[in-house]
């Protein structure tokens, strides 16, 4: 006989699991782990679910300037805060480092609960290299740059062993201090919980790098350990890359042309091998220092049809993320920065073949709001992190009214990441519906609507909660639901609640217009809100 746990039991049994590792293993560092269905974050033992938001640029190079901030996040339902630390201010003098910042950054943080994911804008941010120290910026013969339409730009070249070795000193060097000061064996409350290793790589202006060492490179063989990859993964390979390679050939030697074709795809993929191949090794010595979750992202192209340098070329864009992977295995996750308006279809492109989704750049506000739900719901995601998230301490604004919900749900989420029965949407005019398969039902998603009013639009998630119990979350939304056995299903009963130390709280008995009379499972758009469903099926 095939027995369901219920949602309670998926959440004992993941606590006590989660207790025993945390008890043989009271230092182990944050992690990733299969649990289940899911990838998921694990933090001093136990699955950890980031409601995060993105600082500005320098924001965090000040501790005065942060003070008042931290208090203000911590309102909005934030657990956790993604800040830059920059190559110049922690090595200000080659050899010489100061780690005052970072120590008073982990201070306030821990004052207000927060979580910490740290990002390493050393070598390159957004596709320029601003953020390296002065001793790199006027030593262009050490450190080389990229050079574009016969000139050189202030972007250093991936093909300088020297930059690489020196940013890897630095950022192994800040990998150790953070180990000693929240990642030691008697540590059972990690702070930095993940590590952005750069920011938005590649060659802006131009399709690839044009200096004397990239052009000798672009006209060699294609390394073998490359091309090895292609043909060894090549059933799994993103699709646009395997027909690029399909198209011309799929040869497995040649140069750089003759195994890509003569176009911008070809640049964009030499320069992400080049990328790769520097920061691959940035990656691994700040493991081998302290070995916990690091990222890459993304500046996501606005059009599949753009040409590389109208963003970073070489930057991990979904379609060589397989070029990134073939240069080596430090690197944990490929992140979308997602401003894109077709959320759900670039979200898809990164949940894939093995990469857990996460994402340290996203909008905000009520765009976020709404957002957030499909991330964590749907796609399983780590994390959810708006940019800029100094600038919006709204503690009454739609993004902190989604955290502080979600934050209530955590337990809830993470068990059915692992169960792989979760699902969230945002439904509107251009994305009127969606359909889910749960437990025997097909549950039909649409924007809501009564006596002829229409939502502009709605979001949410829903989960299973027993055989004919559903637990949903959010707002503007409806649900039809129809048992896929060819019964009638009909509502049973329809409770709104809240959830309080993980322990439901039930409050009105929606009926009447709340339920359209019986005929639907309805969240109004004027606020958000938790509910359970029970149903009844006809004979």
């Amino acid at each position: 006989m095939k027995i369901q746990l219920s949602a309670l039991l998926v959440l004992l049994l993941s606590f006590t699991l989660g207790v025993s590792v945390a008890s043989a293993q009271p230092s182990a560092a944050p992690h990733l782990e299969k649990r289940g269905a899911a990838t998921q974050l694990i933090v001093d033992g136990q699955p950890f679910l980031m409601l995060s938001g993105e600082l500005h640029n320098s924001s965090s190079s000040s501790l005065e300037y942060m003070k008042p901030i931290w208090p203000q996040l911590k309102a909005m339902g934030l657990n956790s805060v993604v800040t830059p630390l920059s190559w110049e201010l922690i090595e200000p003098e080659e050899g010489k480092y100061d780690f005052a910042l970072v120590d008073g950054l982990l201070a306030q943080a821990r004052e207000n609960q927060q979580r910490v994911v740290f990002l390493w804008l050393a070598s390159w941010k957004n596709g320029m290299s601003s953020y390296a120290p002065v001793w790199v910026k006027r030593d262009t013969h050490r450190f080389p740059r990229v050079v574009e339409h016969g000139s050189e730009v202030e972007i250093l070249t991936p093909m300088a062993s020297a930059t690489r070795d020196a940013d890897a000193r630095a950022f192994a060097a800040l990998m150790r201090h953070i180990k000693e000061v929240d990642g030691e064996v008697d540590s059972h409350d990690h702070t930095v919980v993940m590590m952005q290793i750069e920011n938005e790589v590649g060659v802006l202006g131009d399709t690839r790098d044009h200096s004397d060492a990239a052009n000798k490179a672009f006209a060699s063989a294609v390394p073998a350990e490359l091309t090895s990859y292609l043909q060894s993964h090549r059933n799994a390979l993103y699709p646009d890359l395997h027909a690029l390679w399909e198209r011309n050939g799929a040869k497995t030697t040649g140069t750089w042309v003759e195994v890509f074709g003569d176009t911008p795809r070809a640049d964009e993929i030499f320069m992400a091998w080049n990328y790769a191949r520097f920061i691959q090794p940035v990656t691994a010595a700040g493991k081998a220092a302290y070995d916990i979750p690091m990222y890459v992202n993304t500046w996501l192209a606005d059009s599949d049809d753009n040409t590389p340098g109208s963003y970073p070329s070489g930057c991990p864009e979904p379609w060589v993320v397989d070029i990134w992977r073939a240069a080596g295995s430090s690197i944990d996750i490929y992140a979308p920065d997602l401003y894109d308006a077709r959320f759900a279809l670039w979200a898809k492109r990164y949940h894939r073949n093995g990469n857990p989704l996460y994402m340290p750049e996203a909008q905000g506000g009520a765009v976020g709001a709404a957002n957030v739900f499909y991330a964590l719901a749907e796609e399983s995601g780590l994390g959810f992190s708006p940019f800029g998230i100094d600038a919006e301490v709204d503690s009454k604004g739609p993004l902190a009214d989604s955290y502080r919900l979600l934050g209530t749900l955590t337990p809830l989420i993470l068990a059915h990441q692992q169960a792989g029965d979760i699902h969230g949407f945002v439904v509107d005019k251009d994305h009127p519906s969606t359909d889910f398969n749960v437990n025997g039902y097909t549950l039909h998603v649409t924007v809501d609507q009564i006596f002829g009013h229409a939502a502009e639009s709605g979001f949410g998630l829903i989960v299973p909660i027993g055989p004919d119990e559903f637990l949903g979350a959010g707002k503007g939304f409806r649900v039809a639901i129809t048992a896929r056995t060819g019964q009638r299903a009909g509502i049973a009963s329809v409770d709104e609640g809240t959830f309080q130390d993980g322990k439901w709280i039930p409050g009105r008995r929606l009926n009447g217009d709340e339920n359209d009379q019986g005929q639907g499972w309805r969240f109004s758009s004027r606020q958000l809100s938790i509910e359970k469903l029970k149903l009844y099926r006809v004979e």
